[in-house]
């Protein structure tokens, strides 16, 4: 995992280290963090009763921990980068929420990483302005080839400018009050479609929506005809469930297995559960909010995976092969993974490394449908 010194003084640094299996140049902090920290420290600006809203792997919660800040993560991986790095630099826990359990009450200052999504953004400033107090700060940092474009005009929109701090090493900081738009009434806090009888809506931080993208399309009939073959009782991992379109199409199939919906995103676990309790398949149904397979939850039969080609910034398979790994050691004997992915990331060659027979089930020009079983003695 690679590690990093942050310095935040002449006399303080913080030694952060960024999860899983990724190339030296890739840091657990950017600029942004440095830039946020700088002037938070100096200026005094963490007054009050501090919240940290989506630290990237921990060095904002790590920085401020004298401020004994709370801190809201979408991501699980966020959130056990946050704990890891506390703990590694000898500081202080700090309660660590998701938005499935979002911190309650008012705060003073709020301290917010960008997100690249403008929908996203635009839900955390609505929640921001929902809970900071009347003459409360925001402040909110990124990387400039980050943010995302009309940034600058949804903050006008949303908050009250009071500063936007000169860019210093391809970052920015702005600095608002609270503006009075809330989230109450935000038509499009959930947006959604429907696809084969059910009816999917998902929260901003998720994935493809409002429309069913091109990969699970290809990878549902698929999931059909191997549900078919589950014996009663069977046991199912949509992994990175998004809104729960793979799980429930294999719940709507066969009402007598049960699907574990995973996702590192909250907001796409809580899009998800939403979605089976409006199917009526809540029942057959768990939820985990958790950074790949939690395997405190034990095996499956079968797993179902679109997995992502990029965290943030990154681009690249290392997510996606990651899971496999997990996916290889949560089946059971003679189970398997049914996943779909780009043509030009070459699965087939990478999922024979760990499955014992791998099968093309599916293909359109961009995407391809691969079957993937362990051994049946294993």
């Amino acid at each position: 995992m690679p590690t990093d010194i942050l310095t935040l003084t002449s006399q303080t640094s913080l030694t952060l280290t960024r999860p899983g299996t990724l190339g030296r140049d890739l840091r657990a902090w950017d600029a942004a963090d440095e830039l946020l920290l700088s002037h938070l420290l100096t200026e005094g600006g963490g007054k009050g009763r501090v919240l940290v809203i989506d630290d990237q792997f921990g060095a904002l919660s790590a920085g401020l921990a004298s401020l004994a800040p709370v801190v809201v993560l979408d991501s699980a991986r966020g959130r056990q980068a946050a704990a890891a790095n506390l703990q590694a630099n000898g500081l202080p826990s700090v309660p660590l929420h998701s938005w499935i359990d979002p911190p309650e009450g008012r705060f003073d200052t709020v301290v917010l990483r960008i997100p690249r999504q403008l929908e996203y953004l635009d839900y955390l400033l609505r929640w921001a302005n929902d809970h900071l107090t009347p003459d409360g700060r925001l402040w909110a940092a990124g990387m400039i080839r980050h943010i995302p474009e009309r940034c600058a005009a949804l903050f006008a929109e949303r908050v009250v400018t009071d500063r936007v701090l000169p860019a210093r090493k391809k970052a920015r900081v702005v600095v608002a009050r609270p503006g009075d738009v809330g989230l109450a009434g935000w038509p499009r806090c959930w947006l959604g479609y429907r696809e084969q009888g059910l009816v999917l809506q998902a929260l901003p931080a998720v994935f493809a929506r409002e429309q069913l993208d091109i990969g699970s399309r290809l990878l549902l009939p698929p999931i059909r005809e191997a549900t078919k073959s589950l014996p009663a009782g069977g046991k199912v991992l949509d992994l990175g469930c998004g809104n729960g379109l793979l799980g429930l199409t294999a719940l709507a199939t066969r009402g007598d297995i049960h699907v574990c919906f995973s996702d590192v995103s909250s907001q796409a676990v809580l899009s998800a559960r939403a979605n089976a309790e409006a199917a009526g398949l809540a029942a057959q149904a768990s939820f985990s909010h958790a950074d790949g397979v939690n395997p405190a939850l034990g095996r499956y039969h079968l797993i179902l995976l679109n997995p992502p080609f990029h965290e943030g910034g990154t681009v690249g398979d290392h997510l996606a092969l990651s899971l496999f790994s997990q996916a290889r050691k949560a089946l059971m004997p003679g189970g398997r993974l049914l996943v779909v992915g780009n043509r030009h990331l070459g699965y087939h060659a990478t999922l024979k490394r760990s499955f014992a027979k791998v099968r093309q089930l599916d293909a359109n020009p961009k995407f391809v449908v691969f079957s993937a079983e362990v051994d049946g003695k294993s």
